[in-house]
């Protein structure tokens, strides 16, 4: 290797990477000290210089084409364990600032989202078979970050927190009309109806769309829930509630001001919206390559400094506002263990590449939010500054009453 020494020798501090060369000679990096032993084996030499030029994509691509495995009982999740607890030293190597800079150039581009780009975008990850997703997410298929009342909840208990926490904070009242926007596999409307509100909801995923009709079906609540195939920008009318869960992450810096308002203009006199997003505790940032490349194109995860200057611009209320720091580790962690209890199951249906693919999408995200900066928000905003209760306990009361039921 003539490259590959220079990166890791000043990324590798904590724990120790074992390179098998495709000669079969090793090279060692690292104290072994404080972090995970992980081997890994290069197949062929033109890693060396690929993954010095770009390690974060090259290192996925090539282990989904076998090009880069792992041996003596490591795994790719200790790989990218290994990684990210040592990221810091990662991103002061120059060629690396020289190519988070180039990304930071890019930005407004790899996250243009206008009508139809926005649609395909979406479609390119939700619209995979349902029953992909059903062999390792929780039986209403939520795909998003559960709720904990405590660590060892099981998944399912703490996606139902989750609804309730939620329908808690919108305070709802029979007979309200609510829209929701991204609406995955129906699970919140579907609770939402239930509590006997009207509910509108719209996503751009049509395979997520047909499965969440059958289960509305299914619940006894269809009548109660009106899907569209339909873009935010594209919906009207006007909702006591809007809610929106997962959605804001696949908006696009170029559109947050786009977002907010739609969300002022379907607001009701009186009516207020929550919002359920992905965030990041650091400064404005780039989406990782291969994250925008195979898993979220489109997609980026937005400092809080850029949403909040975005409801300034626009000119909403932020009624509330709480951090969920580890209740989004806490729930990737058990999807990836559901997702490796059943990848003979996900090879079948989709393929060895495909598997590969999501582990390191499914172990790389756990490790953001338990070792990088990620994190969860929720917000109420209104039009007016008194539309959310002023006084928060009616969260608390809200959600007890739900548990009551």
């Amino acid at each position: 290797m003539r490259f590959l020494p220079h990166l890791l020798k000043r990324f590798v501090h904590k724990g120790r990477l074992v390179v098998i060369e495709p000669s079969g000679s090793r090279v060692y990096f690292g104290s072994g000290e404080d972090g995970p032993e992980v081997v890994m084996r290069l197949h062929d030499d033109k890693l060396d210089r690929e993954l010095f030029l770009n390690p974060e994509l090259v290192a996925a691509e090539a282990y989904m084409d076998g090009r880069l495995t792992f041996e003596d009982g490591s795994t790719v999740y200790d790989f990218l364990y290994l990684f990210s607890i040592n990221r810091r030293g990662l991103a002061s190597h120059p060629v690396q600032q020289a190519l988070r800079r180039g990304w930071r150039a890019l930005k407004r581009w790899h996250q243009s989202n206008p009508l139809g780009r926005a649609a395909t975008n979406a479609q390119s990850h939700y619209d995979h078979p349902p029953e992909f997703y059903a062999l390792w997410l929780d039986s209403r298929m939520i795909y998003s970050c559960a709720y904990f009342p405590t660590p060892d909840a099981s998944l399912e208990e703490a996606q139902e927190a989750k609804l309730r926490h939620i329908a808690a904070k919108l305070k709802l009242e029979p007979g309200m009309r609510v829209a929701e926007i991204g609406s995955g596999w129906g699970a919140l409307a579907i609770y939402l109806a239930k509590l006997g509100v009207e509910v509108t909801a719209i996503n751009v995923a049509t395979e997520q769309l047909a499965e969440s009709r059958k289960r509305a079906q299914a619940a006894g609540v269809a009548d109660r829930i009106t899907f569209f195939e339909r873009d935010y920008r594209e919906l009207t009318g006007t909702f006591d509630r809007v809610v929106s869960v997962g959605m804001m992450e696949h908006v696009g810096v170029n559109h947050f001001d786009d977002y907010f308002n739609t969300i002022k203009r379907l607001l009701a006199p009186g009516g207020f919206a929550m919002i359920h997003a992905i965030g990041r505790m650091s400064p404005p940032g780039t989406t990782g390559p291969f994250i925008r490349k195979y898993i979220f194109p489109g997609g980026y995860v937005p400092a809080m400094s850029e949403v909040f200057a975005s409801l300034e611009r626009v000119g909403l209320w932020t009624g509330d506002c709480e951090i969920l720091r580890l209740h989004y580790y806490w729930t990737i962690r058990h999807w990836r263990l559901n997702f490796e209890a059943k990848r003979p199951e996900v090879v079948a249906m989709m393929g060895e590449r495909f598997a590969r693919m999501w582990e390191f999408y499914l172990a790389a995200v756990e490790l953001g939010f338990l070792h990088g900066s990620n994190m969860v928000y929720q917000l109420l905003l209104s039009n007016e500054r008194d539309d959310v209760p002023v006084i928060r306990d009616f969260i608390v009361d809200e959600e007890r009453a739900l548990a009551a039921r």
